[in-house]
């Protein structure tokens, strides 16, 4: 549900070493370390051909009642839904309920230009349709049941962010319309129609749409870490609907995938327009890199959530990882596993294990902004932990690094503390910015 650009792994560099065989205790060793350290809390599964051969599980499902994680726990998978709706539109495309290039002003006058936007706009993201997740106010009400009334009305009032087919960009909004679609030429709900078309004939017995968490359904719960794990909020699932309601395991991802790209749900011909790429956008689908490889699938976030999956058609190969709690980039995690894989060295990372009191802490908290830095950092302090939080944007949890150095691996953030000029250096990738705290 989360806005998520398509995961660039590696690029431009030839991968040698054999995909046959590769170090399973390493793998084992790599998650173990990354369990054990905090780091990252999840499932992952690798198969080739439609076997599986490699799977692992690390981390807690549900830490209140001590419930590790298995290869059987399922997981909410976010976007990667959209692969699944993507599928179901062009089932019923073939079926001859709806055609590809149909304008939705028939289903929705009352969205901005819906009499120029096409379905094929919607599974693109070249609509314009405003995304009604990127709202500042959209973790205020996530939580809540919303019906289809109130939930059309929020789009409506989102508007256009630009002409339809003028560019791409990424919205949940197309894919809650694509599932009213779905469910009005049908005349059944999305829950029916996954299970009629996909889930059943595929024999996916643990994919389905998710309601309120439950260990007693082997579901895993999310996590935040603010020195410790804690439990993060459900996001009701009447909200994401086709755009990221599904809830699943990392095998049954890896069957899905396989019988996508093998023809056991949408014909050869209508997969290679689901691929078909236009400013990096498919229908449903991106195209993602790794050395002078190529795979395509879909990444995933709702709640606290992380999930990929990808599938490279020469190998006829794919990767399916759902995590439940990261402190590091769980992107970082799939490259090692897809390295083992493809004979490609990797490192088992080292952490260092730095705590600081509360006390400690108390030096940092305040409010930093500068002119030249286009939004206010807020940070802190929960139990023995930095969390910050930029305007408008979720908050995150910070691990220290060193003498008033800071971190936030997953989005590459590091800022550097000043206590005594109240200053903090926030570094990014190429950017560099020296804010001054707000002491009012």
């Amino acid at each position: 549900m989360k806005k998520i650009l398509p995961i660039i792994l590696v690029s431009f560099i030839t991968v040698a070493g054999s995909a046959q065989t590769f170090d399973h205790e390493k793998l084992d060793r790599y998650f173990e370390t990354l369990a054990t350290n905090d780091k990252l809390m999840g499932s992952i599964t690798l198969a080739n051909d439609g076997k599986i051969i490699y799977q692992k599980a690390f981390g807690f499902a549900d830490i209140d009642q001590q419930i590790p994680l298995s290869p059987d726990s399922r997981f909410r998978i976010g976007s990667i839904t959209k692969m699944f709706t993507s599928a179901l539109i062009f089932k019923a495309i073939e079926e001859g309920k709806i055609k590809l290039d149909q304008k939705i002003d028939t289903y929705f006058p009352e969205i901005e230009n819906s009499e120029t936007i096409s379905i094929s706009q919607l599974m693109n993201h070249r609509s314009g349709i405003h995304s009604f997740t990127s709202d500042p106010d959209y973790l205020t009400w996530h939580t809540a049941p919303k019906s289809r009334k109130s939930l059309y009305s929020i789009i409506i009032e989102g508007g256009s962010d630009f002409d339809p087919d003028s560019k791409a960009d990424y919205s949940n909004s197309n894919y809650v319309l694509l599932t009213w679609i779905l469910e009005d030429i049908y005349g059944d709900d999305y829950a029916n129609l996954l299970s009629k078309h996909i889930t059943t004939p595929l024999k996916l017995e643990n994919t389905y749409i998710g309601k309120k968490t439950s260990s007693d359904d082997k579901e895993a719960f999310s996590y935040k870490y603010t020195g410790e794990w804690t439990k993060e909020a459900d996001t009701d699932m009447s909200i994401p609907l086709g755009a990221g309601a599904i809830v699943s395991t990392t095998g049954d991802l890896t069957n899905f995938i396989e019988g996508l790209f093998t023809g056991k749900i949408i014909s050869p011909s209508s997969l290679e327009l689901m691929l078909e790429m236009k400013d990096n956008f498919g229908r449903g689908m991106f195209r993602i890199p790794f050395y002078d490889k190529f795979s395509y699938g879909h990444t995933g976030g709702i709640d606290e959530f992380k999930s990929m999956l990808s599938y490279f058609p020469d190998k006829k190969f794919s990767l399916a990882m759902c995590v439940n709690g990261s402190v590091i980039d769980p992107n970082q995690a799939a490259i090692a596993a897809l390295s083992a894989y493809f004979g490609k060295d990797y490192e088992i990372p080292e952490f260092k294990n730095i705590s600081l009191s509360s006390e400690e802490l108390d030096q940092y908290p305040g409010i930093y902004s500068s002119p030249n830095f286009p939004l206010k950092i807020t940070i802190t302090k929960e139990n023995k932990t930095l969390i910050g939080q930029a305007t408008g944007q979720p908050s995150f949890s910070l691990q220290a690094e060193g003498d008033h150095i800071f971190s936030f691996s997953r989005a590459g953030l590091t800022l550097i503390f000043n206590p005594e000029n109240d200053e903090m250096t926030l570094k990014q990738g190429p950017g560099e910015y020296i804010l001054k705290r707000n002491n009012e």
